[in-house]
Parts: C-alpha cells; structure tokens; sequence
C-alpha cells in the first residue's frame, strides 16, 4: 500500500508505525519522505510520518541533517506534544556542531526542561539536547548545571529526575 497523507492520518499502531518505516526504507528516500509528510498541517498525518521515521537506525537518519533547522522550528512552534516528542525525539539523534548552536532552541530546551507541566519525554529530550548544545561551551555547561541544581527534583518523575542525576554526575555522555 502506498504511503499518502490519508493512510498516515490512519497509522495509530506500533506496527503502522513500522510499516510506514519499512516502506521509506525500501524506497531509500528518508529525506524526501519527511519533507512531504513531516510538515504537514495536518498533526496526525506529520505525528506518524514521525513516528515512522523514529524507528530508522541512526546511520539511515543523517540525510535528515539538512532540515535540522526546520526540524527545530517545528519542535518549537507545534501546539501538538506528540508531533513535539517525535521531532525532538529525531533531532536527538542528528550530528550537532559546535556552530550550530541555535540560542533560541537552546531557550526552549531549558524551558521544556524545567515545566513541569511538560511530558517527561519532552523534558529528557531538552535535557538531552541542552547538554548536546552546552557540551561545546564551558560557560553554558556551567549554567546548564546551575539550572539542573535548582529544579525542585521532587515535582519530576524519574525519568527526569535520573536523567539529571546522570548529567550532574558526569555519567551522561
């Protein structure tokens, strides 16, 4: 069956999820696969396009490096917290460089981080993604662990709270 935007707007399973994974493999075209449904203003059609796309290995995902920053804007702007979850989720997984530090996504890490009104996935992946971004700059690195030293942990679930716990000790890479 052919990948369209009905059939996304349908896929509501683990196992749809992996079909939709399949099929891009086959065709081998992540990237063209993800500028047509990824986006979409439909958040069901571009949730499971996502979802798909998350379960990817890493070495299929770096064609996916040239709409980082669309992948960013999307993660900022979507009102959806699944859409949010999976493209994070995806830019997690994309190379990071010492000059792609976007301070307004880093802002909104530290934000999503710290909300405890936020899903604890979203709050694992700004961590992630703080630390990725701070890693290149001792400064911001000092200031991510001031932030993280002052989140009142008891409010968090233990995700959040074990995911601190590993970057303040050292122990997260």
């Amino acid at each position: 069956m052919a990948i369209t935007s009905e059939r996304l707007s349908q896929t509501f399973s683990e196992g749809g999820a992996q079909d939709i994974y399949r099929e891009v493999r086959a065709t081998g075209d992540f990237l063209g696969f993800a500028r047509r449904y990824v986006f979409d203003s439909d958040y069901r059609v571009a949730r499971s396009a996502l979802w798909g796309l998350t379960k990817a290995k890493d070495n299929e995902l770096p064609e996916l490096q040239v709409i980082r920053n669309e992948l960013i804007d999307q993660a900022m702007q979507t009102e959806n917290s699944s859409v949010r979850r999976l493209t994070l989720n995806i830019i997690e997984r994309l190379k990071m460089d010492k000059d792609d530090l976007r301070t307004d996504f880093l802002d909104f890490c530290y934000e999503h981080m710290v909300s405890i009104e936020e899903f604890p996935g979203i709050q694992t992946l700004c961590m992630k993604l703080a630390y990725r971004m701070c890693s290149f700059y001792p400064e911001l690195m000092d200031e991510l662990k001031r932030t993280l030293e002052a989140m009142e942990i008891d409010y968090y679930k233990p995700a959040v709270k074990c995911l601190r716990k590993r970057i303040l000790s050292g122990k997260f890479k």
